[in-house]
């Protein structure tokens, strides 16, 4: 009988209000549909940082989701924090220890969004702490139209696994960031890049799979996003 892989995805945490009276998790459908569409079994990861080596143990493999949210600069060697930055620190904690565990143990990996932020920080790379400070005339990378619709391209960079996975050199992609992965870190590839110059994706080639992306590929507006998803999924399937 064949095994559906085990997908960890990480949630997102809010305060009271709203859905409950009490703290909770939140995390979108689409993310878990997305996985399940391409053969994925979904398990859905609260922020219990004593527990990440052990999901690290079960799961085949882990998205990191994105939100409204930042990782805290000082991760990252920043001495200043921008006005802008806002963090959830129990959650990257968490997401911290998991994904470095999942590494560990050469097990697949895909940040979208906050988790591609984060992923290029777990490689050794800064982050841009706000767009509009520090690209000129830059794109709305927070797009004003509707998410499940395009905001702009980004070129994929010929010879990296995104390129091997989407088999184009130009892809339309949602857009809801104001920071992004800096140009730095040694091992890190830059697999996207926006018309404006940010960097849109990342991947390392000293792991099974280990990819990162801006946009929001569950929103499934391209066949490249479906196709990042399929690839994910089957890397982390039996070797």
């Amino acid at each position: 009988m064949t095994t559906s892989p085990l997908i960890g995805i990480t949630v997102d945490s809010e305060e009271p209000g709203a859905y409950s009276n009490k703290p909770w998790f939140a995390l979108r459908q689409n993310y878990c549909s997305a996985v399940a569409k391409a053969g994925g079994t979904v398990l859905m990861l609260p922020h219990d940082l004593a527990a990440a080596e052990r999901y690290a143990d079960v799961l085949d493999g882990l998205v990191v989701s994105g939100g409204n949210f930042d990782v805290d600069p000082a991760l990252f060697g920043a001495t200043q924090r921008h006005a802008t930055v806002k963090t959830k620190d129990q959650r990257t904690a968490f997401e911290a220890a998991v994904t470095r565990a999942m590494l560990a143990r050469d097990k697949a990996v895909l940040g979208i969004c906050g988790g591609q932020q984060l992923l290029h920080v777990i490689l050794g790379g800064t982050l841009v702490q706000h767009i509009p400070d520090a690209v000129p005339d830059a794109l709305a990378h927070e797009q004003p139209n509707s998410r499940d619709e395009p905001g702009h391209t980004v070129a994929v960079a010929p010879g990296t696994l995104l390129h091997a996975i989407v088999g184009t050199d130009a892809l339309p992609v949602n857009s809801a960031h104001h920071q992004a992965a800096a140009h730095d870190g040694d091992g890190i590839v830059i697999n996207a890049t926006a018309p404006d110059g940010v960097v849109e994706g990342i991947e390392s080639v000293a792991y099974r799979f280990c990819l990162g992306v801006q946009w929001h590929p569950e929103y499934d507006i391209s066949d490249g996003d479906a196709k990042i998803f399929r690839a994910f999924v089957s890397a982390a399937g039996p070797r």
